[in-house]
């Protein structure tokens, strides 16, 4: 492949953007290639080059690249309206009346303008509810660029920054625990859940691999948060409305938290972010509440008419049967091929969303293994060999997957997500055709 013209913007990149990028994910060696366009399940680069898009942004464009003629025809509308106004709109209300419709755990919506927002104001809102300070997260987790949850650490102790320019003194108030381990949290809670204003956790590990519940674990949760009258925050950023459908992850696995935090698909590819609860705790925010919570852009009308208008899709039509199907029919090929060509590594996701893990380790009698993607049975041959949590992920071939098997993928006109973490997204535009082709890349890759 060609790929001259994304090296020069690169080389230009260099000159007037750190690092060539706005996101460090996307900083992929030697250089990144530059998207020109998008066109239903692919993008196509700045030289001309086609590829099968399983990143589809990192999540929210679950209809593809083109948008259906309602959704498009609705954006059209609303910016030849103008852009934004300051002041109330009615599609804000509509929104945040379907998010309440069908998510079990909302009544009331905070519209804001990115997944980090929604974690920053959804943590200041518990804290504010429960007059405590401390947080728990989980290991691996990833909840936006926060300065409470850019934390690294131990087990059960306050963490440490995962960044410069973080105060020692806001990962203090973090405490981290291992995805999956229920003694863990019991355990902080015995020794500080006076403390603790809030667990926030994803449903399952979205930002590292799509690392699923082990049985329980969610219930384990909402028992400890209960016990100690800390809030249940799910950060659904990224499973909203993708993992369970309507109901979200939330509903899939019947877990019912505090707090919700969603963005990507709900913006339906234009920037946006939401904190939703029961009326309790959402009138906390001001102007009702004393928990400040502001923004020029939030309930910005353009990205609240994306999304809602993808929803309206989304629910009117086979959109949720067909990505889920698809991921099914990706899940299941792939656990074939590896069973053929590297029977150690592991195949994670859910519903939409996949991702091959380069496990080192695996039972030599595969029988009775997970069919379609892990599922966490204690009976599955790969129940012990299976990522738990982020220092399973961190324990696999990640230099080996990165160096050598995304640039192969690339090469077969494949575009994954760019390291071993990152999650990746079946489309309403993805096909049967699209999923074969895909495989027969992992076989020549692998």
């Amino acid at each position: 492949m060609n790929h001259e013209r994304s090296r020069d913007l690169y080389d230009r990149a260099l000159s007037s953007i750190p690092g060539g990028v706005n996101s460090p994910v996307r900083a992929v060696r030697p250089y990144p290639f530059f998207v020109e366009s998008g066109d239903g399940a692919h993008v196509v680069d700045a030289d001309g080059n086609r590829f099968l898009d399983y990143v589809m942004g990192y999540g929210p464009l679950l209809l593809g690249h083109d948008l259906p003629e309602q959704v498009q025809s609705a954006v059209q509308s609303r910016l030849s309206d103008g852009p934004m106004y300051g002041a109330p709109t009615e599609v804000e209300v509509e929104l945040a009346e379907f998010v309440a419709r069908h998510v079990p755990s909302v009544e009331m919506t905070r519209f804001v303008n990115s997944g980090t927002e929604a974690t920053v104001s959804a943590i200041r809102l518990a804290r504010g509810h429960t007059g405590r300070d401390k947080i728990v997260v989980m290991q691996g987790g990833y909840h936006g660029a926060g300065e409470s949850t850019l934390v690294q650490g131990e087990s059960g102790v306050p963490a440490e920054p995962s960044s410069t320019g973080v105060p020692e003194s806001f990962a203090a108030e973090t405490i981290t625990v291992p995805f999956n381990d229920a003694e863990a949290v019991r355990e902080v809670f015995e020794e500080r859940g006076d403390e603790i204003a809030c667990v926030i956790a994803e449903p399952l590990l979205g930002n590292c691999a799509s690392v699923p519940p082990v049985e329980g674990y969610l219930e384990t949760l909402r028992e400890v948060t209960d016990e100690h009258g800390a809030l249940l925050v799910f950060d659904e950023v990224m499973t909203g409305f993708r993992i369970g459908g309507l109901q979200c992850a939330q509903g899939k696995f019947g877990v019912t938290p505090d707090l919700t935090t969603f963005a990507k698909i709900i913006g339906g590819g234009f920037p946006v972010g939401a904190v939703g609860g029961p009326a309790e705790i959402m009138e906390g925010f001001a102007p009702t509440g004393d928990v400040f919570q502001a923004g020029t852009y939030s309930g910005h009308p353009l990205s609240l008419t994306a999304g809602l208008e993808t929803l309206r899709f989304a629910a009117e039509n086979d959109v949720y049967d067909h990505v889920n199907d698809l991921g099914e029919k990706l899940r299941s090929g792939l656990t074939d091929i590896l069973a053929d060509q590297a029977p150690e590594y592991t195949v994670l996701g859910t519903d939409s969303m996949f991702k091959v893990v380069f496990t080192r380790d695996g039972p030599r009698d595969l029988d009775g293994q997970c069919e379609a993607g892990c599922r966490q049975r204690p009976d599955c041959p790969r129940y012990d060999y299976c990522p738990k949590n982020r220092g399973d992920v961190d324990a696999a071939e990640t230099e080996r997957w990165e160096r050598l098997f995304w640039p192969a993928m690339l090469e077969e006109g494949v575009f994954l997500t760019a390291n071993q973490y990152e999650s990746q997204f079946v489309s309403y535009a993805h096909t049967e055709e699209d999923v074969e082709e895909t495989l027969e890349a992992y076989k020549e890759a692998l």
